[in-house]
């Protein structure tokens, strides 16, 4: 939740931030369930490999997502450009 605070202030201070509702709405969404998927990977798995693997992979998710919707890496009808 406090990661939702950065781009608040940053609005205070520069012109160069401009978030929407939708957009603090959005990240909260992703925030969430990125939290909720490690604890639900932390509680179902008890080899650190698996657990390291699944958990990278949920990062990277999260990652490859919160470009698409800012800068529309790839292109695609959920472009944030």
């Amino acid at each position: 939740m406090s990661l939702l605070f950065i781009p608040l202030i940053g609005m205070q201070f520069s012109e160069e931030v401009q978030w929407s509702l939708f957009d603090f709405i959005t990240m909260g969404v992703l925030l969430f369930c990125l939290g909720i998927g490690i604890h639900f990977i932390v509680k179902k798995t008890t080899q650190f490999k698996k657990r390291f693997l699944f958990i990278s992979l949920t990062i990277a998710l999260f990652l490859l997502l919160w470009a698409e919707f800012a800068v529309g890496v790839f292109g695609s009808p959920l472009a944030g450009n």
